[in-house]
């Protein structure tokens, strides 16, 4: 078990990630009893522990590798507390805030332009949509499916050839707003999708018998926020019953044994799940959506960071799905396919055995609805970086990452009922 304590202040800035306060990162190596696990789990109780991997407490066990990251006034008494129980411990960065700052490789510098290549603002994302929609016509729309929180349009954009009744892979990016790694790989799918089209034999295919409905972000307000206030926020936006916490978890407020396991109930967790069952607005536009064309769609594929994993049901459940030996299949193959690029190497399996249970995810829900072939990745690093993935990493990631998502996508059209 590794733990890394990042030690973060106030992220505040317009329209780019300015941070005012030093940042300090600790990687503590080595917890291996229950003794370590109990004092962790003890220390969460004591002091608000932000846990990037897995992303609860209440996920540690004995063997599990631990990042998270504690406010810079309590420093001193976390780093006491280590040396007092016998806890390892070193610098994994000796700045954050720079870490931060260098993942815009060459500066945070107003860009102007869209680039598939950089991490880029909702409003450029926004205008990225409408313009692929004007530029390719004939294979690309875009769709408003609802508004968030604070009512911002959530747009989808189908990606597939006019071509009469075909099968849908439903793909959405960025329900965790700080994974900016998984927006980027949903514009960067769009982008190569259309421009390879007539070149790359298997694109062709799939364009001309698939569909994709591809949401680049599906929580956008969180989004924003992690550009404009907190680089680090995880969940959205709205109001709760604690005015000091707000937010939900989008990942854990889908009807799938909603509110029962790997969760919290409490406004200020990162996992906390929301009133009810598909309460946030963000859910409801995505739910209703998919629920309208159920019929067609025979794929969902959710896309998250950070961890290097291929995962599909169940996560609220400690048991196998029914058609398990498929999906084991599915996902060995598209790992192997990944990692033939870079030799990025992933592991895959059931949620609830790979990292954690937990219930309210999307994954689920879509399983349930009658999606069979539901699949979520955690894209790059393994904790390096993180969720401070640079941009210099967005292109590798995405290459590599496109060549799983096509072999996934090539077995609905040619095997999937």
């Amino acid at each position: 078990m590794r733990f890394i304590l990042l030690f973060l202040g106030l992220l505040v800035a317009p329209r780019a990630v300015v941070l005012t306060r030093r940042f300090d990162s600790w990687l503590i190596p080595g917890s291996k009893n229950e003794n370590q696990v109990d004092f962790l789990k003890d220390l969460a109780s004591t002091v608000q522990l932000d846990i990037w991997h897995p992303n609860s407490i209440h996920h540690v066990v004995v063997g599990t590798d631990v990042d998270f990251r504690v406010g810079s006034d309590q420093t001193s008494f976390v780093q006491t507390e280590l040396e007092q129980n016998g806890i390892q411990y070193g610098i994994l960065f000796h700045n954050l805030q720079e870490e931060i700052e260098k993942q815009f490789d060459g500066g945070r510098h107003f860009r102007e332009k869209h680039s598939y290549t950089r991490y880029n603002e909702w409003e450029k994302i926004v205008a990225w949509t409408e313009r692929m929609a004007k530029k390719y016509p004939k294979l690309v729309s875009r769709v408003q499916i609802g508004k968030t929180y604070e009512d911002r349009p959530m747009y989808l954009l189908k990606v597939g050839k006019e071509s009469g009744k075909k099968k849908v892979i439903f793909m959405d990016c960025g329900i965790h707003a700080r994974e900016w790694i998984s927006p980027a790989f949903c514009q960067w799918f769009v982008k190569q999708a259309v421009r390879t089209y007539e070149t790359d034999k298997v694109m062709f295919k799939l364009l001309n018998n698939l569909n994709f409905y591809i949401l680049p972000v599906f929580n956008i307000d969180g989004y924003v926020w992690t550009w404009t206030e907190d680089r680090m926020w995880r969940k959205n936006r709205a109001n709760t019953s604690n005015s000091d916490c707000p937010g939900v978890d989008l990942n854990r407020n889908f009807k799938a044994k909603w509110g029962t396991i790997g969760i919290s109930h409490k406004p200020c967790s990162q996992i906390y799940c929301g009133p009810s069952a598909e309460s946030e607005p963000e859910i409801k536009a995505v739910t209703s959506f998919i629920r309208e064309h159920l019929s067609s769609i025979r794929g969902y594929i959710s896309f998250h960071s950070y961890s290097q994993i291929l995962m599909f049901p169940y996560a609220y459940k400690d048991e196998t799905a029914p058609n398990n030996d498929e999906l084991n299949k599915v996902a060995k193959e598209a790992v192997e396919a990944l990692s033939s690029l870079y030799g990025t190497e992933y592991t895959y399996g059931p949620t609830a055995t790979t990292i954690y249970p937990c219930s309210g995810s999307s994954l689920d829900w879509a399983y349930d609805e009658g999606i069979k072939n539901a699949f979520t990745f955690e894209l790059r690093d393994l904790g390096k970086y993180g969720f401070i993935l640079p941009e210099s990493k967005i292109r590798p990631t995405c290459r590599e990452t496109m060549l799983a998502v096509k072999h996934i996508a090539n077995y609905i059209l040619t095997s999937a009922p």
